[in-house]
């Protein structure tokens, strides 16, 4: 879910989700490009190659129109999942 939250925001290639995400939850290269790979199988992502200045091309993931109702299903799940743990304290 966060994964699909941050590319319907903007496109990114993979070590620049995982510095991202990194920043609020514990994530690693090596979740990070399996969890890639089978968005990108089910549809919920396509990816594309751009040069770089810095170095060899990067693979840049974009979600698709697919993906984006996939988040918006997931973000509705996880608001019934958060009323109810708040519903339980």
């Amino acid at each position: 879910m966060c994964v699909l939250l941050m590319l319907d925001k903007n496109e990114y290639y993979g070590y620049e989700l995982v510095s991202n995400i990194s920043n609020s939850i514990s994530i690693s290269e090596g979740t990070i490009y399996p969890l890639l790979k089978r968005l990108k199988d089910d549809g919920y992502v396509t990816t594309y190659i751009q040069e770089s200045n810095l170095g060899p091309a990067r693979k840049y993931y974009k979600i698709t129109a697919l993906g984006k109702t996939i988040k918006n299903e997931m973000m509705k799940e996880w608001a019934k999942i958060t009323d109810w743990v708040k519903k339980l304290n």
